[in-house]
């Protein structure tokens, strides 16, 4: 394997070179490859965190195509940390064990382990012989369900290229692109959710068999701690405890000049890192800038005069363009609410004062205001005889036809 700068690297450049670092080591591949491995895929864990690509609300259904691979890197990750050769065993098979309960978590989240592996794991390690002879039986069987299901994707796919190669040279005009596209893209969907399948059924047969050899290695550490080998013991632990001890200073000292990194909110920039045209470590202001349509000289620049300004204007879209991206009309939503949250406090405990409770105290109008009601009456009245001597329509009767 050449050498590699994982910090320039995309996430779907890091996701391809680990999985092609975990398929060659199912057959034969040196420790510092492994690690190497192991490495590629921490990175595109943190990277997955920062952009946000799952949520623990979501379904299979809701993730989209280009996204479900990256449910597979901590079950890479599990299998790549147990062929660590070297240091504490146990230690090893606890960190893997740790990523294949994680993989295995995130895969019930998302509703793709099958119901009878979630009973069995809910009832915990209280079944008989005959119950767990029958359960491998049935993984078993779609285990090989799924590596059949994916050998005839592959054949499929590889037969489709090659009548389209074949279309594409007898005729020069392409027929049935967008079907292609179609196809394609509802395939690459199923092969992933089968490989996730296989990836589950591996994962449980391997959590197995970790647990296993943790007992055993654990009882042979406790065996040779009871025949008199506490002296060797001593020096582990005493080993252990400068390591911590070191990394603990470290990590103080660093402490002081590093902070975590913030995750990111936008969804354009999150975008452009998944594809390659931004870095995680790249600042990022969350500001809109809105789009000129016009001369390719003036587009892009500061237009000085009223000409350029005009010019740079030309063939303008026919609907408005947005003065805000989407974060900052959240954020204009959200300070509205609270100014309105507020406002709602304060007029509820102004209803709860005491001056609202208690009624008026004294009136010193009083008589100012029968004043004005015995003079409303009178106009009121005089009004109504008014109408009484002058009917509607009396003075118009010479304009009618039968006046």
């Amino acid at each position: 394997m050449g050498e590699l700068n994982i910090q320039d690297m995309t996430l779907p450049a890091l996701f391809e070179q680990a999985r092609k670092i975990h398929d060659f080591s199912e057959s034969s591949v040196d420790q510092e490859t492994v690690r190497k491995g192991c490495e590629i895929l921490r990175v595109c864990e943190e990277m997955i965190g920062k952009l946000g690509l799952f949520s623990l609300n979501e379904t299979k259904d809701d993730i989209s195509t280009a996204n479900l691979k990256y449910v597979l890197v901590p079950y890479y990750l599990a299998e790549l940390t147990e062929k660590i050769a070297g240091g504490d065993r146990i230690e090893v098979l606890k960190a893997s064990q740790a990523k294949l309960k994680e993989f295995i978590s995130f895969c019930e989240t998302m509703e793709l382990v099958p119901e009878d592996e979630i009973q069995t794991s809910s009832q915990g390690g209280s079944s008989s012989s005959v119950d767990r002879r029958a359960k491998k039986i049935a993984r078993f069987k779609r285990q090989r369900a799924a590596e059949s299901k994916l050998l005839e994707l592959k054949e499929r796919k590889e037969r489709r290229g090659r009548s389209t190669k074949a279309a594409a040279l007898s005729s020069p005009v392409e027929t049935g692109e967008d079907d292609v596209s179609d196809d394609d893209g509802e395939e690459e969907r199923e092969a992933w959710l089968t490989t996730i399948s296989l990836a589950l059924c591996k994962a449980f047969d391997l959590l197995e068999m970790l647990k296993k050899e943790e007992e055993i290695l654990s009882a042979v550490r406790e065996k040779q701690l009871q025949d008199g080998e506490k002296d060797f013991s001593q020096l582990i632990l005493d080993e252990r405890t400068e390591k911590a001890e070191s990394w603990h200073r470290d990590a103080a000292a660093r402490a002081r000049y590093t902070k975590p990194a913030a995750p990111i909110t936008c969804a354009t920039f999150a975008q452009d890192v998944i594809e390659g045209r931004a870095k995680v470590s790249e600042a990022h202001e969350h500001k809109h800038q809105p789009l000129l349509f016009g001369p390719a000289s003036l587009v892009g620049q500061n237009p000085t005069t009223e000409r350029e300004r005009i010019a740079a204007q030309v063939f303008q879209p026919h609907y408005r363009l947005p003065t805000m991206s989407i974060e900052e009309a959240g954020l204009t939503e959200m300070n509205m609410m609270n100014e309105w949250q507020e406002r709602n406090v304060k007029l509820m405990e102004e209803a709860n004062s005491s001056w609202y409770k208690d009624g008026p105290k004294s009136r010193p109008a009083e008589d100012e205001e029968d004043e004005d009601d015995d003079a409303a009456q009178d106009k009121a009245r005089a009004w109504d005889d008014w109408k009484d001597d002058n009917p509607r329509g009396a003075g118009n009767k010479k304009l009618t036809p039968c006046g």
